[in-house]
């Protein structure tokens, strides 16, 4: 296990044990054992994890001399598994008549959501064995889970140990968006922090802006599916994960750019899909628009806004609802509405807002300059690795892909530089620069990939 690992787990709330390396998958039986002494468990995974790595995983703890609760609890392969609460019910059920039983899933997003979510509303505690680099839920508080269509973080314990084997990693696809989104969202943490709004955490800060940079360093590599590249980027992935479960909240992982993928995703985007387009692969295109979006904003000469003006014309609380649900299909704005009137300042409370990003502008500036790159220098790693830098690379056309500039901010409380743009009126325009000719998606016209 790596020093950074190794440190982090020191101070993780629910993660007790990690086994990282080549060759650990042996390491389950014992680590399980050591978990949770006497308990039964029930090995869950679908059948392409369970092709990856069931075999050894259930060698590994009949050899430790577990009691199995009942054979594994296979999903199919095929179709991809959905991560609604509807699936969450199908295994809390499941697994609620095992007595003394605990999970270990052999799963990647979704499915570990899944199962650490159904372990959570039983009060149980589980593990899980990886099986992609390019999750960061993993050792994350919480799971992403859509329930009549809205999708949020949903309260859950991360799991009691995780075992990531870079055998079985690096040989499934590399998908690089998740972590380099942590870029922009670093950005927008600095200005909630900058504005008074949400504190960095030094300490969390470090856990995943710490090994960023090296994690995203070799994507063609990584995109090559060379182990020693992988294994940086399921380390910050990682290391990403046990950030969230220190701060109990998303927030050091996720800005903006997360914010056009769970858009997209509660749209109901790729998920007829075989496979289904990836959360991933919908980040990295966030990425990039939250990228772009950051590049207009710091064009602006934030002391040049009339403030005045800017609250004479600020909309009521009842026109921002409307928006929402113009914009919005109705099971997704029903609970929009509330994250977007609770963002919606007026009168003196926008004034304040206003004078002080004035006041702050400059020092964000200055310390968002060192974590952003330019949405170009994005979109050519995400090329490197193989993976979508456009929207028409996932099927969302460019008039969808603007009007979702507007859902973005909608959809979540979390204030990012979608929420600076609102505030000061100044969404619109920057919109309409991106979109002009001279703008970032101007001067991008869509080229195909080669398969």
């Amino acid at each position: 296990m790596t020093s950074l690992i190794d440190k982090a787990l020191a101070t993780a709330t629910d993660t007790k044990e990690i086994a990282f390396g080549t060759g650990v998958l042996d390491q389950t039986g014992p680590m399980f054992s050591r978990l949770f002494p006497g308990a039964k468990v029930l090995v869950v995974a679908d059948g392409n994890t369970f092709a990856a790595a069931g075999g050894p995983v259930v060698d590994s703890l009949r050899a430790a001399g577990v009691e199995f609760a009942q054979e594994p609890y296979v999903f199919p392969g095929t179709p991809t598994l959905y991560a609604g609460y509807d699936n969450v019910e199908v295994l809390r059920e499941h697994i609620r008549p095992l007595e003394d039983t605990i999970v270990c899933s052999i799963a990647s997003g979704t499915l570990n959501d899944l199962a650490k979510l159904a372990s959570g509303e039983l009060g149980r505690p589980y593990m899980n064995v990886c099986t992609a680099p390019s999750v960061d839920g993993y050792a994350a508080f919480g799971a992403s889970i859509a329930k009549d269509g809205f999708k949020i973080t949903r309260s859950c314990p991360a799991p009691r140990g995780l075992v990531a084997d870079m055998r079985v990693i690096a040989a499934a696809p590399a998908r690089y968006g998740d972590l380099i989104e942590k870029v922009p969202a670093g950005a927008d943490w600095i200005v909630a922090d900058e504005l008074g709004i949400e504190p960095i955490d030094d300490y969390v800060w470090s856990l995943v802006q710490g090994p960023l940079r090296d994690a995203l360093k070799d994507p063609e590599r990584i995109g090559a599916g060379d182990e020693a590249a992988v294994e940086g980027l399921a380390e910050g992935n990682i290391m990403s994960g046990l950030a969230m479960q220190a701060a109990q909240s998303s927030r050091p992982a996720s800005g903006a750019g997360h914010q056009f993928s769970h858009t997209w995703e509660m749209e109901g985007h790729g998920l007829d899909w075989e496979p289904p387009l990836s959360h991933g692969m919908k980040v990295g295109v966030g990425t990039v628009a939250s990228l772009a979006i950051w590049e207009e904003a710091l064009r602006i000469d934030m002391d040049a806004l009339d403030v005045e003006v800017i609250v004479a014309a600020a909309p009521t609380d009842e026109a921002v609802a409307q928006r929402v649900r113009e914009l919005l299909v109705p099971k997704i704005a029903d609970e929009a509405v509330g994250h977007a009137v609770g963002k919606n300042l007026q009168g003196e409370e926008l004034r304040e807002r206003l004078r002080l990003i004035q006041k702050v502008w400059p020092r964000v500036r200055e310390r968002v300059a060192d974590q952003l790159m330019t949405p170009g220098e994005a979109a050519q790693r995400l090329d490197a690795v193989g993976g979508p830098s456009h929207p028409e690379d996932i099927g969302i056309d460019m008039a969808r892909f603007r009007v979702t500039h507007y859902k973005a901010q909608m959809i979540r409380s979390r204030y990012t530089i979608l929420d600076v743009l609102t505030d000061t009126g100044m969404l619109d325009a920057v919109v309409e620069r991106l979109f002009s000719p001279e703008g970032y998606w101007g001067r991008r016209p869509h080229t195909e990939k080669k398969a």
